[in-house]
């Protein structure tokens, strides 16, 4: 079965290479423009573009600023792919787009659908203290996430799990996955399942407010939001550094029954309810560091 792969980021290019592990046969692959990147601002090709670059070479890459415009559908339908793959793209998919492979579309979501549609599911599983979710193949329709369920996978959710761990188990499962649902449709076996619309949840995306710390809430509440945006965006608070004001990113947490207090046995600080104990940090302008590490360089810090 023929494919075109969509997809941009690092989840999807992990995607990408379980496809091309396989042997799928990928007839072209379409991913967002190259960015400027870093101090010097110079043009980065997305991990996707690397990926099939490097690993297929001899298969076409698009980068169309638009996916579905008319001219792009005419070059796809050049292609003559039974199904298009798509995993974290960075668009929304017209219909005209969605009519073209004979096998449909199909889309990776790293959530338990119809919990979590949206941009950010990840990060709100883990915002929200969720104790499972996983991984769930869709028929793509028109509407956000909302297309029939053709194969999911489920684990559960430790409480100390970060967003980038989760990403990375997720991915993980997701390949083997698509796979499955991938030669269940070649054989015209899958069995689809709608999804139920009154247990429909959004994962709207991170916004820049959702990452300053509000100290007033919950011990519980400032641990989910830690996880859920570690190690990017990260979640911020300001704090006084030997008198100067700083910004600190903070990484990595946990739940604690300990004294509030900054000292060598650790930095343990009282919320609106309950105590939480930083375990890993980032000082602007620093490099990412244990508690331990930070505080043998910084005897006196503050929060503002």
């Amino acid at each position: 079965m023929r494919i075109v792969f969509f997809g941009t980021p690092n989840v999807a290019e992990i995607v990408l290479n379980s496809l091309i592990d396989q042997n799928i046969e990928i007839v072209g692959v379409v991913t967002r423009p190259d960015k400027p990147k870093g101090r010097s601002q110079k043009m980065q090709p997305p991990p996707v573009k690397s990926c099939a670059e490097k690993r297929i070479p001899n298969i076409p890459v698009f980068q169309p600023k638009r996916a579905s415009t008319p001219e792009f559908c005419e070059t796809l339908k050049g292609l003559n792919a039974d199904l298009f793959v798509v995993v974290a793209y960075g668009e929304i998919i017209k219909q005209m787009l969605l009519d073209l492979p004979p096998k449909g579309c199909i889309n990776v979501h790293f959530s338990l659908l119809p919990r979590w549609r949206g941009a950010a599911p990840m990060q709100h599983t883990l915002l929200h203290g969720d104790k499972e979710t996983g991984v769930s193949i869709i028929e793509m329709v028109l509407a956000l996430d909302a297309g029939a369920v053709l194969g999911e996978k489920k684990i559960s959710v430790p409480e100390d799990m970060t967003c980038s761990e989760l990403s990375s188990k997720l991915c993980q499962l997701s390949g083997p996955l698509l796979i499955d649902v991938m030669k269940k449709i070649e054989n015209s076996t899958v069995t689809p399942h709608t999804q139920d619309e009154a247990q429909v949840t959004i994962a709207p995306k991170i916004t820049p407010e959702m990452c300053k710390i509000d100290w007033s809430r919950s011990a519980s509440d400032i641990h989910n939001q830690v996880r859920a945006l570690s190690p990017r965006p990260g979640a911020w608070t300001q704090v006084l550094v030997h008198g100067q004001p700083k910004r600190l990113k903070v990484l990595r947490t946990r739940l604690s029954e300990a004294q509030a207090g900054y000292s060598k046995a650790g930095w343990f600080i009282s919320t609106g309810q309950g105590v939480i104990e930083i375990l890993e940090l980032q000082l602007e302008g620093k490099k990412a560091l244990s508690i331990k590490n930070f505080i043998s360089g910084i005897s006196q810090v503050s929060l503002i």
